[in-house]
């Protein structure tokens, strides 16, 4: 039986055409994400991945929850950055879908997310979801 490739060789979950090392992995390790779509991109992973600390210690303070709900956690299994944008050195968006399954049922997400930068970090603040 051929060993299973490591998590950090995998393709990475956000869609790029990297590992997850060479991709979001690296900002799961430590690394400051550069941009709004760069941290955008490593939360989805994230989320897919179930990396809870990463995706609080990623959240600005002023809406970060105390703790994510863990009530039968979707099944991500898509990215599509829809467009990205800087207003400002300090204000970011990213508009994009995200697909997953929840009970075996097929669901898309979409999102239009607000960035901040505070202290050389990218933070998210939150995100509306257009019908």
């Amino acid at each position: 039986m051929p060993a299973r490739p490591e998590p950090a060789k995998q393709p990475c979950p956000c869609g790029l055409p990297a590992t997850y090392a060479a991709c979001c992995g690296r900002y799961h390790g430590g690394e400051t994400a550069p941009t709004p779509e760069a941290l955008m991109r490593s939360r989805y992973s994230a989320y897919a991945l179930g990396i809870d600390s990463y995706l609080l210690s990623t959240w600005h303070a002023s809406t970060r929850p105390a703790e994510l709900g863990g009530d039968g956690s979707p099944k991500w299994i898509g990215l599509r950055v829809l467009s990205s944008a800087l207003q400002d050195d300090h204000h970011g968006t990213v508009d994009f879908e995200a697909r997953c399954r929840i009970g075996g049922r097929a669901e898309r997400l979409r999102e239009h997310s607000r960035f901040v930068r505070e202290d050389g970090r990218w933070y998210y603040v939150d995100g509306d979801h257009p019908g």
